[in-house]
This record gives structure tokens, C-alpha cells and sequence, in this order.
């Protein structure tokens, strides 16, 4: 009896041997199983998460502001004249050299805050054509088809590259949002405003050429104050700048084109502090602020004009006549009364209405003091 019992011990333990290793075998090869779904499951979570982030725009990444080649381009700019070497004169009586009176400081290039990073200025030239799609006469951006203009604009642009290869070349279409008109309206204001369809016409047609775009407005007997916030939407979009023309800002009550109107400081600050709000509260680069001028009086208190990182100012030289009259008008009104930025006008048929003068060349543009970064065309 023992040894049956024995026996039957002896074998029972086999058998659980053999039923262990069964049951571990299936979990085993269970697991492995398991282990390779899961992994499938986390592989296609995987490549899905990468796909969603592939299709998840990404911004540009913006270097920041090189100030050593910031100072350089704005020297550059100003395009100073070589100090003139003066030999000192000897007084006759003593024979002692009389005192040399010091030259004139430069009053170009302008001492301000450094731009934020991504500023356009003074690193890319601005080449902009001008003008309004509801007009032929207001400017080659409404006179010619849009393939055409397109076309125009694309030679001028190349035309600077070649003139100043250090300095890249960049198109923009400066459109007339805002215009002055002969008739008071309905509101009284002596302007039009275009409507958003346009306006969309135009960003797409920059779209096409990578251009950025201004937005001009001549406020008549209206004010920036009532005229800005009605484009904000669109300048809050990071391609598009802003232009104001005081030749239609009728402070006196006048209608537009009866005499020249005027901008102040406080005009200026206010149109620079907006867009500075904007830059701000939706983390853009720097923003353009062109401003138009051909006489004195066009702007006044120039000195009390404040700069920021956020905004950029560009004066741009809006007079029309021969390369003289042209010349004259950047030297006495522009050149004197510095403030960061110029720009100059071309009027492809008033500049060339007098016998024998031709528009007026890049080459000749760049050996103006200061450069101007900003060219139009009209």
C-alpha cells in the first residue's frame, strides 16, 4: 500500500509539472501576442500624431535683429559725404594757424530704438506701385491689366536689384483704401472708402508675386482717428502697411484739391501708436507707416514725432516735375527734417511732361543723401 501511494504521488507530480509549462507556454506566447497588437496600436497612434502635426502650419522662424548690420545699412543709407580736409589758415600778424571751425554733425542717419526683430527696413528696398482698381488716372496699380502691371512692376523690381545689389529688392502694391473726394458724401466727410471686395482683390493679387501691400488712406474732413479702425482687420494681417497722405487731410474745412492739407506730430503719433497696439497684441514684426510729402507745411512739428520698435516711418518725397524740380523738393523738404526712413516718388507721365527729362534713374537715386529705401510709382 505504501508503495502504490508513492507511485501515485510520483505521477500526479508529473502531470503538474506538465499542466504548469502548458500554462505558462500560452501566457507566454499570449503575451507575445498582446505585446505585438499593442504595439500596432501604438504604431498607427504614432504615425497619426506625426500626420496631425504635419498638417499643423508652422510660423516662420524670424531671426533676430543683427544691431551691428542694423548700423552698418544705416549708415550705408545715409550716404554722407566724405568730410572735407580743411588746411588750417596762418595769421599774418603772428604766424600761428587760426582755429578750424568743426564741420556740421551728420544729421542722417537717425539715432532711435532699434527695430523688433523681422523688421524690413533698412535690409530689403521697397519697389510699390500705386494707385486704385475703380481708377485709370490715380496710378498704375488701376491703369493696367493685372497681368501687366504685374509684369511692370517685376522689371522695376529687378532694375534695383541690379543698381544696389546690396540691398534686395522687395514688390508692394500701395493701394488707395480711403479717398479724397470733390463731393461731401453722405456723412459729409469729403471721402470713399472702398469696399472689402476690393480690397481682397489686392491681397490676392500680392499674393501671387509675394509683394506686401499698403494701405493709403486721404482722409478728406474725416480724421485717422474715424478711418483706422475700419481697416483693422486688415492690418492686422502681417504683409500689410500702412500709408496716410496729409495732401487730403483738410484741417481747415476745405474740400480736397482746393488747397494742400496738413498732418501734425499728433496726427503722426497717433497712427504709429495704433499700429503699435496691433504689433503688440498680435505678435507681429514691425509694421511701415508711409507718410507723403512734397512741401513744408505738409508736416508739421516733426521733432515731436516718437518712434518705436514696433513701427517703422518712411517720409516719401510725393512731388512730381522734372529731375531738378524732383531733386530740389527731397533736398529742402526731406533731407532737413529727418525722422528714420525715406522714400521717393516716380510719376511715370507728370515727371516726363517737360521736353527732354526722363524719369529719374535708380542709379541717380542712390547718390542721394540720405537713399531712399521706399520707392513708388505712379
Amino acid at each position: 500500500m505504501p508503495k502504490e501511494k508513492k507511485g501515485r504521488l510520483k505521477l500526479s507530480s508529473k502531470k503538474s509539472k506538465l499542466l504548469f509549462m502548458a500554462i505558462f507556454l500560452c501566457s507566454f506566447i499570449f503575451f507575445l501576442f498582446g505585446m505585438g497588437a499593442f504595439g500596432n496600436i501604438s504604431a498607427s497612434y504614432k504615425s497619426t500624431d506625426k500626420k496631425e502635426i504635419a498638417d499643423v502650419p508652422t510660423k516662420p522662424i524670424i531671426p533676430p535683429l543683427d544691431k551691428v548690420a542694423y548700423d552698418k545699412k544705416m549708415e550705408e543709407l545715409a550716404n554722407n559725404p566724405a568730410p572735407k580736409v580743411v588746411e588750417p589758415k596762418i595769421d599774418p600778424k603772428t604766424g600761428e594757424a587760426l582755429p578750424v571751425k568743426p564741420p556740421k554733425p551728420n544729421i542722417w542717419p537717425v539715432k532711435g530704438p532699434y527695430p523688433n526683430d523681422g523688421a524690413i527696413l533698412p535690409f530689403k528696398r521697397i519697389i510699390a506701385y500705386y494707385g486704385n482698381l475703380y481708377s485709370t488716372k490715380m496710378g498704375v496699380l488701376g491703369e493696367y491689366e493685372e497681368s501687366v502691371m504685374i509684369e511692370k512692376l517685376k522689371t522695376e523690381v529687378k532694375k534695383w536689384e541690379t543698381a544696389d545689389p546690396s540691398t534686395p529688392a522687395i514688390p508692394a502694391l500701395h493701394y488707395i483704401v480711403t479717398t479724397a473726394q470733390g463731393s461731401a458724401g453722405a456723412d459729409g466727410k469729403y471721402r470713399f472708402r472702398m469696399p472689402d471686395k476690393e480690397i481682397d482683390k489686392v491681397l490676392k493679387m500680392a499674393e501671387k508675386i509675394d509683394a506686401i501691400v499698403f494701405l493709403d488712406i486721404q482722409v478728406g474732413l474725416s480724421n485717422l482717428q474715424s478711418e483706422l479702425p475700419v481697416l483693422e482687420k486688415y492690418l492686422k494681417m502681417p504683409n500689410v502697411h500702412l500709408g496716410i497722405d496729409p495732401e487730403f487731410s483738410m484741417k481747415t474745412g476745405a474740400k480736397p484739391g482746393k488747397v494742400i492739407g496738413t498732418f501734425d506730430a499728433v496726427d503722426i503719433n497717433y497712427a504709429s501708436s495704433y499700429l503699435s497696439s496691433l504689433v503688440k497684441e498680435n505678435n507681429l514684426t514691425p509694421k511701415i507707416l508711409v507718410i507723403h510729402r512734397f512741401t513744408r507745411k505738409m508736416l508739421t512739428n516733426y521733432k515731436n514725432i516718437k518712434l518705436s520698435p514696433e513701427v517703422q516711418i518712411v517720409i516719401d518725397m510725393d512731388g512730381w516735375g522734372g529731375k531738378a524740380k524732383k531733386i530740389g523738393t527731397y533736398k529742402n523738404f526731406i533731407y532737413p527734417e529727418p525722422i528714420q526712413f525715406t522714400g521717393f516718388k516716380l510719376f511715370y507721365k507728370n515727371d516726363v511732361k517737360e521736353a527732354g527729362t526722363s524719369l529719374l534713374t535708380p542709379k541717380e537715386l542712390l547718390e542721394l543723401n540720405p537713399r531712399p529705401i521706399y520707392i513708388q510709382y505712379q
